[in-house]
């Protein structure tokens, strides 16, 4: 309780400064001008289920919203079982939000409320309430003078909220969990090409993650993405772009007691298909992802696909 007061506190009072130097640090847009941060859709920050997508551009520099996140993946029912015949839903409902401080400096947060679900032979499993906690400072380290180029990074912390049941790592998917029971911390870098009506994004950001109460961690993660915009209408008011890409994603190995676990590391790559529009201050967007290539767990967990869409009001 006492983390979620100081957490609440340091919220208020960044919005507090917001408000101050909003005059000064609000970024003007023009009929393409996308802000770029972290985006960490987090299931549980483990191999099949993290659903980062590194860098997510918008359409508002500064805004609260409300994002939700859906992935669904096949995995074998058991170890004597060799066919996929499992499937395992993870829906995740979202409240985000970017604060600048400066022209240079924003505060990003974001707080899930998970509710997944994995259909077994001996009856629906399901679990649901909420994540961990993700905040983020952001800082613009490149901006050419004709915009052209952009780069900008940022450092985080993922605090424990979520809860972890260490039954749940026993199944065929250890990430089928609320949180990961651990504190980990994030870096991110993201690249912007812009010129005109076609944007360009080139994103990647990695998380260490720690041991946790229970003597478990869940192995480190690589997310990376490139993103092609292009602008179909736009005026003073209103924008609407569609975007294309692929987007990767690495995972480790999970360890307990200091000891690797077989078959918990993997990776995939997924392409994707999306749109983001905005009237005013209200940005919406919506993305699908599928898997070009899948190997999950060993081999054990198959992606199937990915769904997102979001609603924002700026700030």
């Amino acid at each position: 309780m006492k983390k979620i007061i100081i957490i609440l506190s340091l919220i208020v009072f960044t919005v507090h400064q917001a408000k101050a130097v909003k005059d000064s640090a609000y970024i003007a847009r023009n009929n393409f001008n996308y802000f770029n941060f972290y985006d960490d859709c987090d299931a549980c920050g483990c191999a099949a289920g993290n659903g980062s997508s590194g860098f997510e551009s918008l359409l508002n520099p500064q805004f609260i919203g409300i994002k939700y996140f859906a992935q669904h993946y096949k995995a074998k029912e058991n170890l004597f079982v060799k066919d996929l015949t499992q499937d395992q839903y993870f829906n995740t409902l979202q409240l985000w939000g970017k604060i600048p401080l400066t022209k240079k400096i924003g505060v990003y947060a974001s707080l899930p409320f998970h509710f997944h679900e994995k259909k077994t032979m001996q009856g629906d499993i399901r679990i649901s309430g909420i994540g961990d906690l993700n905040l983020m400072g952001i800082y613009q380290i490149l901006n050419s003078k004709n915009s052209f180029h952009q780069l900008s990074g940022g450092l985080g912390i993922k605090i424990p909220l979520g809860k972890f049941d260490e039954k749940g790592i026993s199944g065929v998917n250890p990430s089928f969990q609320l949180g990961t029971g651990s504190w980990d911390y994030q870096a991110v870098l993201n690249y912007k090409f812009q010129k005109n009506k076609i944007a360009v994004l080139v994103n990647t950001d990695y998380t260490v993650k720690t041991e946790n109460r229970k003597n478990y961690r869940f192995g480190n993660q690589w997310n990376y993405a490139a993103t092609g915009f292009y602008q179909i209408t736009g005026n003073e008011k209103s924008v609407f772009s569609a975007k294309t890409g692929l987007q990767g994603e690495i995972y480790a190995g999970n360890k307990q007691f200091d000891e690797e676990l077989p078959n918990t590391a993997g990776s995939a790559l997924y392409a994707k298909l999306g749109f983001e529009t905005s009237y005013k201050k209200l940005s919406l967007g919506s993305e699908i992802m599928l898997p070009v290539y899948t190997r999950l767990a060993g081999g054990d967990i198959e992606a199937r696909s990915r769904f997102s869409i979001f609603l924002n009001i700026g700030i």
